[in-house]
């Protein structure tokens, strides 16, 4: 008898932001596939991470669980695959689980992937061209190729050879488009016509905490010649370098965006083909968002939108309305409920994110959360330099505290910053461009949200920084 539960194709790349996307109304490209997802399901218009870097992301997208639970909170505290996530629950349960491409979350031993019948992966971010894949039988020989088009060739494959009786779960987790954005030999002419400014790339901080002054992911000067692909041309100063870098840095990335959106339609018409489009999940997501020059800045750690904010869209025609969005308040600690909802399969007391599962039926809970708590624990790594914050957002306002202090952690700067508070009206300043924290008339906003930070620390178990300077 054929197992009726939904498959799930769950597509994640990496630094793909939410206003790179034509389906969220970017008017910097054409996303064709990504929107197709969006017509046939729904788009979210809040979705967030919880720490805006790629590893720690992703663990907490397989676990549903913040950093300090799942241990993975900078890029070198390397995640401990024996932990239940939400892939080994539903392989115990009787999916077939495959991952292909992105992993990092550390390499060999307990790091490798666990819960999967397949899994090739990149060693650590791996490159944009002939990727050598990692594999449970050890290292696998060199393919040749594109990798975001190698990634979804094997995606193919399993799908081809699957058992036809029993679910899947595919994660295709692609690199792109990471830095240093390569792109495809094939769309090296696209954006030659030029990419347009974002309002705030002259933003010159003025209105912000010194962490952001002092952050070192300027597009202006902190670009190598490595992402700009070739010298820089002399004697170029200014604004005229940070407008010529910019243009080389924007075309790159949309190029490799490009491959993604053509590879995630290769994806949607083999479901199409194999007849599995009406009983699968289609989900895409990024591990976070990404600074598209937005407050002069590339990258992403911050918890100003641009970076906190994530691009998902869910396609499962069997419940999902068509052309569906919502508004509600969603984190990445949600997909691993979702997922096993889907399945019929309780989650775990550890976890900490709910499904998702009501909002795509268009229903919203009359509990739904009103507040995201997010945190960034990388202080002052040695190359953007971003001290470590914490803070929540509400529909309205956020409240940011730089407590500016590695705790020990790997990956983290022993120089300590002063304490410092950033507080923002998303209403009256959209774009973050003045924190009014000081700001008398709005000292009783400053309480309440100063209340819900602790609430929401209490509540998922988190420790606020240790007091320095007469400071929180």
């Amino acid at each position: 008898m054929t197992d009726d539960r939904p498959n799930i194709v769950f597509i994640v790349t990496d630094d793909h932001a939410a206003h790179a996307i034509s389906a969220y109304g970017s008017e910097l490209l054409q996303t064709p596939s990504m929107d197709r997802i969006a017509a046939e399901g729904m788009r979210f218009d809040a979705m967030y991470c919880t720490n805006a870097l790629c590893a720690p992301s992703r663990a907490s997208i397989l676990t549903g669980t913040y950093s300090h639970v799942n241990g993975v909170s900078t890029l070198s505290t390397h995640f401990d695959a024996r932990q239940p996530t939400f892939v080994s629950m539903l392989r115990d349960a009787g999916y077939q689980t495959w991952l292909v491409g992105k992993w990092h979350l550390g390499h060999g031993g307990i790091h490798d992937p666990q819960g999967f019948d397949y899994w090739e992966v990149l060693e650590d971010q791996g490159p944009y061209w002939d990727p050598e894949l990692l594999s449970e039988g050890g290292r696998r020989r060199q393919v040749a190729g594109y990798t975001t088009t190698v990634l979804t060739d094997l995606a193919l494959e399993r799908l081809t050879e699957r058992d036809r009786d029993r679910p899947f779960c595919l994660l295709l987790h692609h690199k792109a488009p990471h830095r240093s954005w390569d792109p495809d030999t094939k769309h090296a002419e696209l954006f030659k016509e030029g990419v347009p400014e974002p309002p705030t790339l002259w933003d010159d901080h003025a209105g912000h905490s010194r962490a952001a002054r002092e952050a070192k992911m300027r597009i202006s000067h902190d670009l190598n010649e490595r992402d700009v692909k070739q010298p820089y041309p002399p004697g170029l100063e200014g604004r005229e370098r940070t407008k010529w870098a910019y243009q080389r840095y924007m075309q790159d990335y949309l190029r490799c965006v490009v491959s993604v959106d053509e590879n995630i339609g290769r994806v949607l018409d083999a479901l199409d083909e194999e007849g599995l489009a009406e009983n699968t999940l289609v989900v895409y997501t990024s591990d976070q968002g990404f600074f598209l020059g937005d407050h002069g800045w590339y990258d992403k750690r911050f918890m100003y939108d641009e970076s906190l904010l994530m691009p998902l869209m869910i396609r499962y025609p069997r419940e999902i309305p068509a052309g569906s969005t919502t508004d509600a308040m969603a984190l990445n600690i949600d997909f691993a409920q979702t997922f096993l909802d889907y399945a019929g399969l309780d989650p775990l007391p550890r976890m900490q994110g709910r499904s998702l599962r009501p909002l795509l039926r268009g229903e919203r809970p009359a509990d739904w959360r009103q507040s995201v708590y997010y945190r960034y624990w990388e202080h002052d790594d040695g190359s953007h330099h971003v001290v470590a914050h914490y803070g929540v957002r509400t529909q309205r306002y956020k409240l940011i505290y730089y407590y500016g202090d590695g705790l020990g952690l790997a990956g983290t700067s022993d120089r300590r910053t002063a304490p410092e508070w950033e507080l923002f009206d998303l209403e009256n300043d959209p774009a973050e461009l003045r924190s009014v924290h000081d700001d008398p008339a709005y000292a009783a906003v400053r309480r309440e949200l100063e209340a819900e930070l602790a609430r929401l620390q209490a509540e998922f178990g988190d420790e606020p920084a240790p007091v320095r300077g007469g400071s929180r």
